[in-house]
């Protein structure tokens, strides 16, 4: 009885810390680092319902009944002619008593993770480390056809890095980017295929939560660019475009700025 509690109130306990880990993000404006925006209220309805759950189990849950804890004392008392063959068969073997305590202070070291990892350590957007995992420029948001027809002819000065990555991923070709500048605002990722002079001012799709972010990105020429910018940081890069002059790099056309600031990293990191 008593380890069936126990197991409950781990259960109780564990969703407990997600709810108030959620409730904590949306008031703290950092949900957002994890669920798409059109989420957000269904997200936290969801979490107060499961608060509220979560509060009935408490008042639900029954304690362990005296009798659990005092059977052995009682069998000692009222039955002196038991041999002690009898009175061993009601205390657990110790191997099992050993595999009850394991057990509770692995539930305990995942409560303690669980709690350290949602409510202390500080939540963070995705970084280049989550690029090298999938594909730069190759999810649908840069591969539909139609929506960069759509982008052709349209008024530039509101694109973001995703329309400009999805035309620079179709083909639009140097007559259309000629003549046209942009103002670029991401995190900085080398160009696998030439990280010494190309880099790529990037930025993570989402269409539902961080889990099946996909990255995109404007490839940059800018050789020794190490130089002054480092991995991860977040730029803002203004110029035009051009030929790529580097002939390592598999992009026909980069960006060229003109001037590149280190900004911090907006409220709002990803796209979509």
């Amino acid at each position: 009885m008593r380890d069936r509690l126990l197991t409950r109130w781990r259960g109780i306990l564990l969703s407990l810390v997600g709810i108030v880990a959620i409730i904590w993000l949306a008031v703290t404006g950092q949900l957002g680092l994890y669920i798409h925006p059109r989420y957000y209220e269904f997200t936290v309805i969801m979490a107060v319902l499961a608060g509220v759950v979560v509060l009935a189990a408490f008042a639900i849950v029954p304690t362990a009944p005296a009798s659990d804890h005092d059977h052995v004392d009682a069998d000692h008392g009222g039955h002196d002619g038991h041999d002690s063959s009898d009175l061993g068969a009601a205390v657990p073997p110790r191997p099992l008593r050993r595999r009850d305590t394991v057990w509770a202070v692995a539930a305990g070291v995942v409560i303690a993770a669980t709690v350290g990892a949602l409510l202390i350590v500080p939540p963070s957007t995705l970084t280049t480390a989550t690029v090298d995992q999938r594909d730069l420029n190759a999810s649908a948001a840069v591969t539909d056809t139609s929506a960069t027809e759509t982008l052709v002819g349209s008024d530039t000065a509101a694109f973001t890095i995703k329309d400009w990555a999805s035309l620079l991923r179709q083909g639009a070709g140097e007559d259309y980017f000629a003549g046209k500048s942009a103002t670029l605002t991401g995190f900085v990722t080398p160009d696998p295929t030439d990280p010494d002079d190309v880099f790529y001012v990037a930025r993570f799709v989402v269409t539902c939560c961080a889990v099946d972010a996909q990255p995109v990105g404007v490839p940059v020429y800018l050789p020794g660019w190490q130089d002054s910018y480092a991995v991860d940081t977040w730029v803002e890069a203004s110029g035009t475009f051009g030929t790529n002059p580097s002939t390592s790099s598999s992009q026909p056309i980069v960006f060229e700025p003109a001037d590149i600031t280190p900004v911090d990293q907006p409220a709002e990191p990803y796209v979509y």
